[in-house]
């Protein structure tokens, strides 16, 4: 992806060149972007990817923030309410969602991890948000799981989640922060010549690399811009002993055999690591005055 508008899409401030001829960032307000291109569906976008080793890896972690996440937005919904989980992947959230009483439905563009999802029975739906949702469907909550960072042009889905809200609505942000230990980290490693952390943490060269890099403030000043505020704002782990070899293993690339090595580096600072600063962020925003969207 070509970032075409040179100006941060939460301040306005210009951006400037980051580590890598990739990269920008905002020097105002941190806000960080990738110039890369997305390649959902295409025949060889996943042979870099070890499924089985990523569902491994990553369900543990996931499932418990996924109940965690539900837990506090059952503080701003009311019960049963309709949900839409935007980038189901393989429908985990959708299905733990239903089993609490929501009306769960997931939307996922990628056709093979779809399949996985529908097969497991649960509730999704194949496509692109807003384009997969019939005229006038509207859902009192809209979660972006690990997904919001991947999206090319964050000002028009913002739009598009308005015009889906029903009622005040609430829009549910899960997404990796700029401000987290290992991100951090990553970077520290970038500048002294060790680039391959820094580029997984982007997902550099897979399907759906990661296209931003938020933190609270100013991902808080972007949805801001299109009259969403900011009702709550935490964190949630960023890391489970329990998958964590499969996780750092399931990408095929040239540094896969660092794998171990990396493994005993968590291992070895976890105690610390679960002391800093969370790499995953949750922000709850909703419409002020409840009006109709559009």
């Amino acid at each position: 992806m070509k970032i075409q508008n040179t100006n941060c899409c939460c301040c306005g401030n210009p951006m400037e060149r980051g580590l890598a001829d990739w990269h920008l960032q905002c020097c105002r307000c941190g806000y960080e972007a990738a110039e890369f291109a997305p390649t959902i569906n295409r025949s060889q976008s996943h042979v870099l990817i070890d499924e089985e080793g990523r569902d491994t890896g990553l369900k543990n972690l996931r499932m418990a923030n996924f109940a965690m996440l539900l837990a506090r937005m059952a503080a701003h919904c009311r019960r049963g309410a309709s949900l839409l989980d935007i980038g189901a992947a393989h429908g985990w959230f959708v299905k733990l969602a239903t089993e609490g009483g929501w009306q769960a439905l997931g939307l996922e563009p990628d056709h093979a991890i779809y399949s996985q999802a529908a097969a497991s029975g649960a509730n999704v739906r194949e496509g692109f948000f807003p384009d997969a949702l019939q005229p006038g469907e509207t859902f009192e909550a809209l979660v972006f799981n690990d997904v919001f960072e991947h999206i090319p042009d964050p000002g028009s889905v913002l739009d598009a989640c308005k015009a889906r809200m029903a009622g005040a609505g609430l829009l549910v942000l899960n997404l990796p922060s700029s401000r987290g230990a290992l991100y951090r980290i990553s970077k520290v490693l970038y500048r002294v010549g060790v680039h391959g952390f820094f580029e997984r943490m982007w997902q550099k060269d897979l399907p759906s690399p990661h296209l931003h890099y938020f933190s609270a403030a100013n991902l808080t000043l972007l949805c801001g811009k299109y009259g969403l505020a900011c009702v709550e704002a935490g964190t949630l782990p960023s890391l489970h002993i329990k998958g964590l070899y499969a996780r750092i293993a399931y990408v095929k690339s040239g540094l896969r055999w660092l794998a171990p090595l990396i493994w005993l580096a968590i291992i070895l600072a976890y105690p610390v690591l679960r002391l800093a600063p969370s790499d995953i962020e949750v922000l709850l925003f909703k419409r002020p005055d409840g009006s109709p969207g559009g």
